[in-house]
């Protein structure tokens, strides 16, 4: 996923594109670190024409290409708007039939705030999950009634359609994308380049909605689960038996549905857990592990080690970082 376009249309609030141009560049120099055959990103801006458009920030931006001469790209950035889209929308069809065709074609496409409207005109949000800007809920649950509003999620996923609610949790999202273009390490570098704290993990702000993610159903039932349950005393056999799989079938089909082992999807649950327990509580960091279903504190250094490439004392530290006494 190396080519990234993003949308410029008229009073549209700049920093949806340029703060995740700017990560995605960190990104790119950070893997280019770990790895100099790493390709390069491909980042572009494409509008209704090349001309200057207005921004609601007062200054213009020149787009490099016409929506016509964007025929493919991997992901595809739609920006938070500063006023109701619905008129200039309805105006420009050819927005709209671009948009549809670019999502037939597989690219992952990703919108925030009001600026989720340009996909809700489409029809592609229709009986999916999405969300949007909290001062626009209940108009948009009038204008789109058959979109699954999802207003205590800031960030909704519904196969390759993301809506996020606000420029923050855009940032959030891309750091999600980061991490599936590159890995989690170079995902990690632009998060603490780019916040004082560690942002709560795209698992905790995010609804994802599985159905859509893959049809093994039981897959689905056994994630549920393992959100519940996380915290208790589990192990790949003990949750095969309870699900009447084998231990081998359990990997298989967890894996061939979410791209991971039932083991590592729990790893990532409970250290998720674990990260808002050492921001947001004074437990220690053996009380954590114990929270979060782990009673070996050895054990438990070495797995956040190896998920977050810091130990739970040194993110403790730097999620705090920012929080001073005037004393």
């Amino acid at each position: 996923m190396n080519h990234i376009t993003f949308f410029c249309c008229e009073q549209m609030l700049a920093t949806s594109m340029t703060l995740p141009i700017e990560m995605f560049r960190a990104a790119q120099n950070a893997a280019q670190v770990q790895s100099r055959t790493m390709a390069p990103l491909d980042i572009v801006t494409a509008g209704l024409s090349c001309d200057k458009v207005q921004t609601a920030a007062g200054f213009s931006l020149v787009p490099d290409h016409t929506l016509d001469e964007i025929t493919h790209t991997d992901i595809l950035f739609l920006p938070a708007l500063w006023r109701n889209p619905k008129s200039s929308l309805r105006q420009n069809p050819q927005l709209l039939a671009w948009i549809k065709r670019l999502h037939s074609q597989g690219t992952l496409i990703c919108s925030v705030g009001i600026g989720v409207s340009f996909l809700a005109e489409t029809g592609l949000l229709d009986d999916q999950a999405a969300t949007t800007h909290w001062y626009y809920f209940d108009r948009f649950k009038k204008d789109y009634p058959n979109i699954q509003l999802k207003r205590q999620h800031f960030i909704v996923q519904a196969g390759n359609l993301y809506t996020a609610a606000s420029v923050n949790a855009f940032a959030d999202l891309t750091v999600h994308l980061i991490q599936k273009i590159y890995n989690k390490l170079v995902a990690m570098h632009v998060e603490r380049h780019f916040s004082h704290e560690v942002r709560k993990a795209y698992s905790s702000t995010s609804f994802v909605n599985e159905h859509s993610q893959h049809p093994d159903e039981d897959i689905v039932e056994i994630q549920v689960w393992l959100q519940d349950q996380f915290h208790k005393d589990i192990t790949i056999k003990s949750l095969a038996e309870q699900f009447e799989l084998s231990v081998r079938t359990l990997n298989r089909r967890f894996k061939s549905a979410t791209g991971i082992t039932p083991l590592n999807y729990l790893q990532q649950l409970r250290v998720d857990a674990a990260k808002d327990l050492l921001k947001n509580t004074n437990l220690s960091i053996y009380e954590v592990a114990c929270q979060v279903g782990y009673h070996d504190l050895s054990h438990f250094n070495r797995l956040f080690k190896r998920l977050l490439a810091t130990n739970p004392k040194k993110y403790r530290d730097m999620v705090r970082a920012k929080l001073f006494s005037s004393h």
